[in-house]
């Protein structure tokens, strides 16, 4: 009966045991850590540094000669330094050099840090100059393509004009060959890779719309910018604004 009794006093909940276990052993290796820690030997270094934090932290007393020298001269602990009391009240504190490093090792670490800091700055820099130069290139080619396929546009808006125009004057040839569009050219108008430019003369978009917007002008008295067939040069040079899409705009 009594065994009975112990047993169904004991915890029985699953996994009890391994989790006391092992607070136990947890506990007992930190407590073997402060055995450890308190009957460790301190290093000569250890114990040299800790006395001279004590000396250096107490205040100086009679038995210091210069402590005393200052006493004969009036000095109150406490008291500042100078006849009027303007100087010092602590002494100028010690800076204790304990590595194997040389004189101004730190110094030359710091300048180091200094100027590989700086040469970052400037990579980033120039890296980002590099970024905003190369944007800018994009952005003056991409306005160059627009602007150089709005010209090819204009180029042959005005051949098709120069050809209506020169057979309403029973004209069957034209003056060159480039004026007029050729069936081929009107079948590829919306290939945006053709380079019509470079097939029928060695002049440039550019030079051939300035050509044909002179010749349209003189010969039939019209403006390709404003779409508009003008009575005589007179009639042209009064009420169109210029020869060129920059003077209409």
């Amino acid at each position: 009966y009594l065994l009975e009794l112990l047993m169904l006093r004991q915890d029985v909940r699953p996994g009890l045991p391994m989790v006391r276990r092992v607070k136990e052993a947890i506990h007992k290796e930190e407590k073997q850590k402060e055995a450890n820690e308190k009957n460790r030997q301190k290093s000569i270094k250890e114990e040299e540094k800790e006395r001279r934090d004590l000396v250096l932290k107490s205040a100086l007393g009679n038995e210091n000669k210069g402590f005393a020298l200052l006493q004969k001269m009036g000095y109150k602990s406490g008291q500042a330094l100078g006849k009027s009391g303007e100087g010092i009240v602590e002494p100028i504190p010690l800076n204790i050099k304990t590595g194997l490093s040389g004189l101004g090792h730190e110094e030359f670490k710091k300048r180091k840090a200094e100027e590989k800091l700086e040469n970052y700055r400037q990579k980033l820099h120039m890296k980002k100059q590099a970024n905003e130069q190369a944007a800018d290139q994009f952005r003056i080619r991409f306005k160059n393509k627009q602007e150089e396929r709005k010209m090819e546009g204009d180029l042959r808006k005005s051949q098709r004009a120069c050809q209506q125009l020169d057979m309403q004057k029973d004209i069957d040839v034209p003056k060159e060959t480039w004026y007029w569009l050729t069936p081929e050219e009107e079948d590829k108008e919306d290939d945006e890779d053709k380079e019509e430019e470079c097939t029928s003369s060695d002049l440039t978009v550019s030079e051939k719309l300035h050509i044909l917007t002179a010749y349209l002008r003189e010969e039939h008295f019209y403006c390709i910018w404003c779409g508009t067939t003008y009575e005589d040069s007179e009639d042209l040079s009064s009420n169109c604004p210029g020869d060129s899409a920059a003077d209409h705009d």
